[in-house]
């Protein structure tokens, strides 16, 4: 029997994976949960392991290939008769009846978006009076786009029905988003048919860059021996779209608070070995993960996200935990975080930590985070400026914790502190209330009950 192997989603805002290479090759064996090929994405580079057992019959995307999520890669016969000894008719007749709702889909992608939907998508949508209301998230899904492609158009206020999709059924990917974007297309509101059209601005429309634009300037007036060209890895552009594309959808302020950690260094000290021998890891991480959900609970207005002119409050409190690595940097999610124990909580980030490095993170490890903490002192910087994780927002970076000399009643003394910025969305979150979620986090750390030990 033949079992599809599927691009899986690998967090909440993932619309597609790229195969970094392929583990097994056609007709090698495979065991079920045995990786199977590796992926990359702008959230985990991860092994994805195989559903079931069998032997490896074919490989529908080929290394360095990105393609969207549930879309079929490979295929795992689980058994090994009929794969690789028989004749290739023995394998087609019974495997094409299985996959017959598959391989109609390779020659209609190309094909579907260019009769129907280039003819059709400049004159009916666009030549109608012009509305002035936005489309909502439930019109918008209408239109089966990918919530990275709704974050862009709504980002750059496109109207989708402008662009000939290349997905399937005429889909709109987020490859033709930008390209379309790149091309100097004209931007159009996404609006909703029945309205006013609003007038246009006497200068016209001006096309939003790329959110990777080429920069001619970086290699002006060198010559060509003097450099060296190395491409992105496919994690890095990635993270470098994510990143580009936040900056441009949130309006980021940050507010630095300097927390004193002697307190909470005494307990861990007291405790570390109670936590290793219960096979937890009591590091700095776990008390500030645990003092960001209590203050979640009591300044929920951090713990959600915005939908066009709606906020989502979010009910579950789940944090991400960035774990930087040699080739680039993932953030697994510790959920229901306000519901554990500092315990329950060190050993989850510690496991989440080594799976991470050890690329075994599953799709649900980095999915449904509503809150993202970052530690850029762990090598040593004092502070950073983090930018926030869509669709979250709001994000926590922790400085070095060092000792300094303050000034303890009128007297100079030694303590342990450091540097913690929120980087939060200044559309929903005002400096009070960013104010006020840091104080709860101050005064938890500062004044740590030993009894939640």
């Amino acid at each position: 029997m033949a079992k599809q192997v599927v691009m899986p989603q690998m967090g909440e805002s993932v619309a597609e994976g790229t195969i970094v290479r392929w583990l097994k090759k056609v007709g090698d064996p495979v065991e079920r949960d045995e990786p199977l090929f590796e992926i990359s994405t702008d959230k985990v580079d991860a092994e994805i392991p195989s559903p079931s057992a069998g032997v490896l019959s074919e490989i529908k995307v080929k290394e360095g290939e990105t393609v969207p999520i549930n879309t079929v890669v490979g295929v795992v016969n689980e058994t090994a008769e009929g794969t690789v000894k028989s004749k290739p008719e023995a394998v087609s007749a019974p495997d094409a009846a299985r996959v017959a709702p598959i391989a109609p889909v390779a020659p209609t992608a190309p094909i579907a978006p260019i009769a129907p939907i280039e003819p059709v998508a400049p004159v009916a949508p666009v030549a109608p009076v012009a509305p002035s209301r936005p489309w909502s998230a439930a019109e918008a899904r209408s239109l089966r786009l990918s919530p990275v492609v709704r974050k862009i158009a709504r980002e750059h206020h496109i109207d989708v029905r402008n662009i000939a999709g290349t997905g399937g059924g005429g889909r709109v990917t987020k490859n033709d988003i930008l390209a379309y974007l790149e091309a100097g297309a004209p931007v159009v509101a996404l609006q909703a048919p029945g309205a006013a059209a609003p007038q246009a601005p006497a200068t016209g429309a001006v096309p939003s860059a790329p959110l990777l634009a080429p920069n001619p300037l970086a290699v002006a007036g060198l010559d060509q021996g003097k450099y060296e060209r190395t491409p992105m890895s496919v994690m890095r552009r990635k993270i470098a779209e994510h990143m580009v594309m936040s900056k441009r959808i949130s309006s980021h302020v940050h507010s630095a608070f300097e927390i004193d950690f002697t307190k909470v260094d005494e307990i861990r000290k007291a405790k570390k070995q109670d936590y290793e021998k219960a096979g937890g890891k009591l590091t700095y991480m776990s008390f500030i993960t645990k003092a960001c959900a209590d203050a979640l609970k009591k300044v929920p207005i951090v713990n959600t996200s915005v939908d066009g002119t709606d906020i989502i409050y979010k009910k579950d409190i789940n944090i991400g935990v960035a774990v930087a690595l040699d080739w680039g940097l993932i953030v697994p999610v510790v959920k229901n975080v306000d519901s554990m124990s500092l315990l329950e909580i060190s050993k989850s980030i510690a496991d989440l930590a080594a799976r991470a490095r050890e690329k075994k993170l599953k799709p649900e490890d980095v999915q449904g985070g509503t809150f993202s903490i970052t530690n850029p002192g762990v090598f040593g910087a004092l502070f950073g400026m983090p930018i926030i994780s869509q669709p979250q927002v709001a994000i926590l970076g922790v400085g070095a914790i060092e000792k300094r000399p303050v000034v303890v009643d009128d007297a100079i003394g030694i303590r342990l502190r450091a540097y913690m910025v929120l980087g939060y969305d200044h559309r929903i979150i005002d400096g009070a209330v960013a104010d006020e979620f840091m104080q709860v986090v101050k005064k938890g750390i500062e004044n740590w009950d030993p009894a939640q030990v």
